[in-house]
């Protein structure tokens, strides 16, 4: 059977949220590691625990890894961004008068004047104008975090012959920016380090938090499979790993990524950024296809019930799209936000299980 896969966030993360949501057929929960931690989720994860044990079901659970993913920093409070809205991009967010979104030095060294910057999986699109003149480092300027290549939040003194890179963008598509949010340069792949020092520190609570599955991110060949599978070695830990593709690299590797990685993801949102929107469908449907081929069982996931973040009822094209992954052969799905800060996060694993189940039943007719 289709497993079902939902992301714990503020609006699912007590007992009875997901007592509620397994008796309607939720087979595992997903711990976003990019906006949280495991110490940080203990109650959460404790919490859903005890409802698998009263529900009499095993508690699959996953962490989803920082990984090499480029994320914004900590924003004081969300901006708040219109079309023609300027922005400053740099590693620190202080010394500036205009809104500023901070990004690693790697990612600012990957950036030139007219680039195009998509934030949130694109629902915030800027335009780099115009690099401004790069500043040294000052004392009690605050960096992004240490595990993200920015100076260490202890380093306060000026550094000869260091610059901090400044750029001045433009909106192009506003919205809202919030902290860790993704954020990628279109036609470019900026990446760090496959296994962060955050991850490791995850990876070694994985085990007395009964942790199963390791969600991988930006999986670019089967060396990033084997760099998390010895990760995992190393503390004894003996979990799925998930493999998510997101980048045409992804892709063009997914032959050997096959031999290495226990399921592959389907991983709509960024891979929706490396493509265009209409091409994505037919993307899908190949590595499905290759997955099928290789008799490795995959997962499809990003905005399968979008709507049902802010209503009890999905559209028609939703049920369609879950309908037909399962018909291409999907060994799992999976939501996010729908259930994480969503306001009918039972509603969702409601529609979502049965459709997969009306699906399964189509096909045996």
């Amino acid at each position: 059977m289709t497993e079902i896969f939902a992301t714990m966030g503020p609006s699912c993360s007590t007992e009875d949220v997901f007592l509620a949501m397994l008796r309607e057929g939720l087979t595992g929960i997903r711990l976003n590691l990019s906006h949280t931690s495991i110490p940080e989720s203990h109650d959460k994860i404790a919490a859903y625990r005890s409802a698998c044990e009263k529900a009499g079901c095993p508690a699959e659970i996953m962490i989803d890894l920082h990984g090499p993913e480029q994320r914004i920093g900590w924003l004081k409070k969300r901006l708040t961004l219109a079309p023609g809205d300027p922005v400053i991009l740099k590693s620190r967010r202080t010394g500036e008068t205009l809104p500023v979104v901070t990004a690693s030095p790697c990612f600012l060294d990957a950036l030139c004047v007219g680039d195009e910057i998509l934030i949130h999986d694109g629902m915030v699109r800027l335009r780099v104008t115009e690099q401004l003149p790069s500043l040294y480092a000052r004392k009690g300027e605050v960096p992004l975090r240490a595990e993200e290549e920015a100076l260490p939040a202890e380093d306060t003194e000026d550094r000869p012959g260091e610059t901090l890179r400044r750029f001045l963008c433009e909106t192009v598509n506003g919205g809202t920016v919030a902290s860790m949010q993704s954020i990628k340069i279109v036609g470019k792949e900026v990446y760090g380090s496959v296994v962060t020092d955050a991850d490791r520190e995850n990876l070694d609570l994985a085990a007395e938090n009964g942790i199963t599955c390791v969600m991988q991110p930006f999986v670019r060949s089967a060396e990033d499979v084997r760099a998390v599978r010895e990760a995992l070695r190393e503390r004894g830990l003996q979990c799925r790993i998930f493999a998510k593709i997101e980048s045409l690299t992804g892709v063009e590797h997914l032959s050997d990524i096959l031999r290495e990685a226990d399921v592959i993801v389907i991983a709509r949102g960024d891979l929706g950024n490396a493509v265009p929107l209409w091409d994505l469908p037919g993307v899908q449907k190949r590595i499905a296809r290759a997955c099928r081929t290789a008799g490795r069982p995959f997962m499809v996931v990003t905005q399968m019930l979008d709507s049902m973040t802010a209503r009890p009822v999905p559209t028609r094209a939703e049920v369609s799209d879950i309908f037909n992954a399962v018909l291409d052969g999907a060994a799992c799905v999976m939501v996010t936000g729908e259930t994480s800060v969503g306001r009918y996060p039972v509603e969702v694993v409601r529609y979502l299980t049965r459709t997969v189940r009306s699906a399964e039943a189509y096909m045996k007719e």
